[in-house]
């Protein structure tokens, strides 16, 4: 599975990645921002099966980018997880209505980040 994980802080960002590639199935690609994430999946044609995408970034922040995503037809039905410190009941149910498939709350467990992400898309395909 091809994951691109989306967060403007790379500590964060190279904790996740290292934890997502425990799996042996899961291929990670990264971002540093919203606008980096795009041009990557357009200039390069990168399909992931995928986005985990950070909530709160600078200049385009996570809803922002997913929105973006959708427009562009190779990624409308891509899935997108946010992960977010901001994980509050009434905060997730809004990103789930942005179309998130999910939400996974920071401070992540790295030991068990793919198991939550598969669980996730998981329950998303039905």
């Amino acid at each position: 599975m091809k994951i691109l994980y989306v967060d403007d802080e790379p500590d964060i960002r190279d904790v996740a990645v290292m934890a997502l590639e425990i799996d042996p199935d899961l291929e990670v690609k990264s971002a540093s921002s919203g606008g980096e994430a795009l041009s990557m999946l357009d200039e390069s044609g990168y399909r992931p099966d995928v986005v985990l995408l950070d909530v709160m970034m600078p200049v385009m922040d996570g809803p922002a980018v997913l929105e973006a995503l959708r427009k562009r037809p190779e990624h409308a039905e891509t899935p997108v997880v946010f992960i977010t410190a901001r994980a509050q009941a009434h905060e997730t149910a809004r990103f789930l209505s942005l179309g998130a498939v999910g939400v996974i709350t920071k401070p992540f467990d790295p030991m068990t980040l793919a198991l939550e992400l598969r669980a996730i898309l998981s329950r998303a395909a039905g």
